[in-house]
């Protein structure tokens, strides 16, 4: 396997020659460099539409690394590359035995209007062991280690709350290298779209990851404000709209125990699901957890002079609730006290046909 760092030396030889015929080596006129290949030392925009935005990330060997990007919807291209090491126009065998370095890393272009960064970072933490360094999968070295590489600067706060949430599920500090991209160099031509010519060869990630779901923003549009006067209700729109609260009990939802899903009463955007919703007592819908981290936003608010976390929608930044620390403890001590006017129930068998069946898996146990 190219991936395991050794010299070669007389008595193996005959080993390499095995591997090469598997693919995992190159052969002689690939290992130099390509004349055609392409370096790039800052992010290129000559050729990049005004919602073009592109992204290095390195997560381990980059052949599934860049398969799998490449099956997400919203990527326009995805390509292999050497990133942010201490020598100028290294070779895959220079990254591989001397040290230079440089991470095998992807450059990820992408469409803002199908895909934020914040959602191409969801879909990057599904296949990296973010608390492993310099190793992914049966892959060691410093080449493998994970790292998000940057060259616009308004990307940096996506990135770190990106981080911060992702480190939620993880007892151990997430090690991945946040830096500005320093150099880019396009890996040499075989390994680009490796896994297309190669079906059967070497990779550490499972690429169906890319197929589940993620809820994306940009399938939610928040109608505009004359619209919403009309197809609320005075009290949805004083709660989302003018952060009213609705009276305790005699609300819609918060006895209500039916499987299914719970979304923004603006947009459709999904919030929350049955199967965290328990019965708290207070009067309003009480779940332990949101359906995903990154639809919500949490905010100060000392607006009746105590001091609250207010919990709104991403989307249609509809005022939710709050959210409290006094929740189930065997399920995170969390209650989200929602009022029921800014969600709208899709009952479990409806979900399919309205749209939601990707987050059927979501709402069943």
């Amino acid at each position: 396997m190219a991936k395991l760092k050794m010299l070669l030396t007389s008595s193996v030889w005959i080993i390499a020659a095995v591997l090469f015929l598997s693919g995992c080596l190159p052969n002689s006129a690939e290992s130099s460099r390509v004349t055609d290949r392409m370096t790039i030392e800052t992010q290129s925009t000559s050729n990049q539409s005004e919602y073009e935005q592109i992204i290095y990330l390195a997560g381990g060997c980059f052949w599934g690394v860049e398969a799998y990007m490449s099956r997400i919807d919203g990527v326009i291209d995805a390509q292999s590359g050497y990133a942010n090491g201490q020598t100028e126009n290294p070779t895959y065998e220079d990254v591989l035995y001397k040290g230079t370095g440089h991470a095998e890393t992807v450059m990820v272009r992408y469409d803002t209007r199908a895909l934020t960064l914040e959602e191409l970072l969801i879909y990057y933490f599904k296949i990296i062991d973010p608390t492993s360094l310099n190793r992914q999968g049966n892959d060691t070295g410093t080449q493998y280690r994970t790292g998000i590489y940057y060259t616009n600067p308004t990307d940096l706060p996506v990135i770190e709350h990106r981080i911060k949430d992702e480190q939620k599920r993880f007892e151990n500090p997430i090690v991945v290298e946040v830096e500005p991209l320093r150099h880019f160099y396009s890996a040499e031509a075989y390994h680009q779209d490796y896994l297309e010519k190669n079906p059967y060869g070497y990779c550490h990630i499972d690429l169906s990851r890319a197929n589940e779901p993620v809820i994306r923003v940009s399938q939610y549009p928040k109608p505009d404000p004359a619209v919403l006067s009309e197809i609320l209700t005075e009290e949805q729109y004083a709660v989302t709209q003018e952060n009213a609260t609705e009276p305790p009990f005699s609300n819609q939802y918060a006895d209500w125990y039916e499987a299914g899903i719970y979304v923004d009463i603006v947009t459709g955007e999904p919030l929350f699901s049955s199967r965290d919703k328990f019965h708290s007592g207070t009067g309003w819908p009480s779940f332990t957890r949101p359906i995903a981290s990154y639809v919500i936003r949490e905010i100060t608010d000392q607006s009746i002079g105590m001091d609250r976390v207010e919990v709104r929608s991403r989307a249609g930044d509809s005022h939710l609730g709050h959210v409290f620390e006094d929740g189930p403890k065997d399920q995170g001590g969390l209650r989200y006290c929602i009022n029921s006017a800014a969600l709208r129930f899709i009952a479990l068998e409806d979900m399919a046909e309205a749209g939601y069946e990707a987050f059927i898996d979501w709402v069943q146990d």
